[in-house]
């Protein structure tokens, strides 16, 4: 089967929010999360990512990157 890239951003989405909701309180939820994990993985690996984790919003700002921080005289 396969799926479309904007198919797997939404899905990659909706389980690293899962992920980070999910609370571990007992041996279920930790099969639970050791699970989205893997899909998580799966589904990056899909993408083309590999393993990495997906980060949403502005990405870092770097030290010497004059480009990310407008400078007023």
């Amino acid at each position: 089967m396969s799926l479309s890239k904007q198919s797997i951003e939404n899905l990659l989405d909706l389980v690293e929010i899962k992920i980070s909701t999910l609370q571990v309180l007992d041996r279920e939820d930790a099969r639970e999360m050791k699970c989205l994990e893997s899909c998580r993985d799966e589904l990056a690996d899909m993408k083309g990512q590999g393993k990495t984790q997906r980060r949403r919003g502005r990405p870092p700002v770097v030290a010497n990157d004059t480009h990310a921080l407008p400078t007023h005289h």
